[in-house]
Formats: structure tokens, sequence, C-alpha cells
């Protein structure tokens, strides 16, 4: 029987531990091209974001936000957040898969539709029925 080890996650070949040492400035050129973009031109909102996570941690505060635009940086791993969906805050905790996107990715603003049945004259077969 073979045992296989599990693998160590890595993100364009570099550990976490790796990233977290990096400035969101250099995380930048490991992304692709639309969130390295966007990384690059708004870095002090995305540094100012993360200083302020870390303070409300060391407050025992939750993080609650509703910047739903701003790209996952390492620096954020492990945090558990609350992202405003537009009525409710979702809370989700931020893994390494989540690197380079978006937080509002994850507290989705629609829900799933749900269809009932169909009401009257919706269907050919429904159409010459009696209304009550």
């Amino acid at each position: 029987m073979i045992i296989q080890k599990k693998k160590d996650f890595t993100y364009r070949g570099k550990t976490i531990s790796e990233l977290q040492a990096l400035d969101v400035r250099e995380f930048a050129k490991y992304l692709k091209s639309r969130s390295r973009r966007t990384v690059l031109r708004n870095f002090q909102e995305i540094e100012k974001f993360v200083n302020d996570a870390k303070e409300k941690l060391t407050r025992d505060k939750k993080i609650r936000t509703h910047k739903r635009d701003i790209i996952i940086v390492p620096a954020m791993i492990g945090m558990k957040m609350q992202i405003y969906n537009g009525k409710t805050f979702e809370p989700m905790e931020v893994t390494g898969e989540m690197l380079g996107h978006r937080l509002g990715e994850f507290a989705p603003s629609r829900k799933r539709v749900q269809h009932g049945s169909a009401g009257i004259g919706a269907t050919k077969g429904s159409k010459h029925k009696a209304k009550k």
C-alpha cells in the first residue's frame, strides 16, 4: 500500500509562508493581468484594509466590510470576516485557494431561483380552467 503525503498548498510555485513575506505590490507580480492591474492601482487601499483588519482582530472585534471589490492577498489568509451582500453580512474564512479573487465572489448577492408551481394561465393546460 502506497501512502501519499498531503501536498502543501502553493500559489504559482510559492508556499503561503513565502507569499506572506512579500509586499502587496510584490505579490501582484504573481497575479493574472486584470487582478495585477487592480492591485497595483489600489495597493494603498488594500494595505489599509489589511492593517485595519489586523487591528480589529487584536481587539477581538468582528471584521465586517462592504468592500466587495478588494482582491484577496496573502496577508488576509486565515482571517474570519463578514462581507455585506446587499442585505446581510455573510461570514467567511479566507483560505489559500482564494488568493487573487475578490471578496464579493464569496458572498453572493443574488439568491438561487426556486420556482414554485405554475399559476393559472401560465401553461396551455391551465388556460381553460375555471377561476374560483
